[in-house]
């Protein structure tokens, strides 16, 4: 299936650097763009795009609450930053449910951050990723979940409904609905995309 990306940055020669350079790898891939922030929002309720590259300064910008707005408007949406800014700045983006970061100044590497997000939903640079190993904010809640809870959790993650749970683990649907109820209160969350995210964090080495 042809994917759809849609670049938003106010600067032209960033847009067809990356154009250039992922159709170098992608033949088939669509690529539209966009120079402010208002636009972003009408083009994704318009269209569905695979991925979003995000400046954080663009016209428009009202920077880190961009992320919940457009993720309001397109829940499946996936979004990568995609700025000049540090990676302390970056890591707040992330908590804020962005699915990836890169640094403009390393655009060459925009095939294999735009490659490893088609692949895993997620990307990191080394650094980022150094940041989030060390911070703490979102392993905390996992260190509530039994250790049945937690195998629960990493079952929902990886796909599996309570039916195939309840196979897979020989206890009733009641009791996987139970579970499951009470991983959600004890991670603070309200939907199965906000606990994949929580899990990819996990699967990265980020939570023990």
């Amino acid at each position: 299936m042809q994917k759809k990306i849609l670049i938003a940055d106010d600067h032209y020669v960033v847009r067809m650097g990356a154009s250039l350079l992922l159709h170098s790898t992608y033949e088939d891939l669509e690529i539209d763009f966009t120079e402010n922030y208002e636009n972003v929002k009408e083009k994704i309720t318009e269209i569905r795009y695979d991925l979003l590259m995000l400046d954080i300064d663009m016209p428009g910008s009202i920077y880190l609450h961009m992320i919940k707005e457009l993720k309001s408007i397109d829940p499946e949406l996936k979004i990568m930053m995609f700025s000049a800014c540090d990676e302390k700045t970056a890591l707040r983006y992330i908590h804020e449910g962005a699915d990836g970061y890169l640094n403009k100044q390393l655009s060459e590497n925009v095939v294999e951050a735009v490659t490893m997000i088609f692949r895993q939903g997620f990307y990191y640079s080394q650094e980022l990723a150094h940041l989030l190993i060390h911070n703490r904010k979102e392993i905390k809640p996992l260190e509530n979940l039994s250790k049945r809870e937690l195998e629960i959790f990493e079952l929902l993650a990886q796909g599996n409904g309570n039916l195939e749970i309840s196979n897979e683990l020989d206890l009733k649907m009641s009791t996987i609905s139970t579970f499951k109820k009470r991983i959600y209160e004890k991670l603070k969350i309200q939907n199965l995309a906000e606990l994949i995210k929580l899990y990819e964090k996990y699967s990265l080495g980020e939570i023990k």
